[in-house]
């Protein structure tokens, strides 16, 4: 499915969402088209429509703070789909650093992607106890990183948008 970066009216990142659903928004004149996939383009029976790669809104949308959702499918994005001890991408689950029963919590900084196998091992220590180095150590993605690096991130037209500046 072709992504297509969603813009504020201000030219902030706001979502990122299909081609078929930004195409739609720019029908019902809700967005504007702001860049374009010059390598495609969208059919109709009778017509041929630029796909879209970067749309803004025409009405600016009030959202008080951008944060990245705690889910178990976000800190595996966030990881790569990899372990964090082993390099595995399979079994794999949420191991927590520092363990819940040593007061660990479960927030970004504390849970790391494992594999079952790696998880077990470790058991009720921590990394340094068991000996198994993180090969990253965790963190919160900011929203502006989750959206350039996790959400399908398909085109060049992007970065001037996702830039960290």
């Amino acid at each position: 499915m072709r992504r297509v970066l969603v813009l504020n009216q201000d030219y902030s990142p706001l979502s990122v969402c299909s081609a078929e659903r930004a195409f739609l928004l720019i029908y019902l004149d809700k967005a504007e088209l702001v860049h374009e996939d010059p390598k495609l383009r969208m059919r109709s029976v009778g017509s041929s429509y630029p796909t879209p790669s970067v749309i803004r809104l025409q009405k600016y949308i009030f959202i008080p703070f951008k944060s990245v959702m705690l889910s178990r499918q976000n800190v595996f994005k966030r990881d790569a789909h990899q372990c964090l001890y082993c390099g595995s991408d399979k079994d794999l689950t949420l191991d927590h650093v520092v363990p819940k029963s040593r007061g660990g919590g479960s927030n970004w900084t504390n849970l790391a992607t494992a594999c079952k196998r790696c998880n077990s091992i470790k058991g009720d220590k921590t990394p340094e106890e068991a000996e198994m180095p993180l090969s990253q150590k965790p963190f919160k993605p900011s929203y502006i990183m989750f959206v350039r690096n996790f959400s399908g991130f398909t085109s060049d037209d992007w970065l001037q948008y996702l830039s960290l500046n």
